[in-house]
């Protein structure tokens, strides 16, 4: 179940990277309101890496 929850994590953080692809281009173009998007979706990159972090080291602990 543990491992589930994980890769559903990973799944959505891969998402939100992938989805913020466009707006860093449109960025690096000129286009500063894609730098707004782009920083709000680095805010949920960074939740959801600490929500894995969290979920990696829970694992770990819990297979000791």
């Amino acid at each position: 179940m543990s491992f589930n929850k994980l890769s559903r994590e990973f799944d959505e953080l891969q998402n939100v990277i992938n989805d913020c692809q466009s707006d860093v281009t449109k960025f690096v173009e000129g286009n500063s309101s894609a730098g707004t998007r782009v920083r709000k979706a680095m805010q949920s990159i960074k939740a959801l890496a600490q929500t894995i972090r969290v979920e990696v080291q829970d694992q770990k602990n819990s297979a000791f």
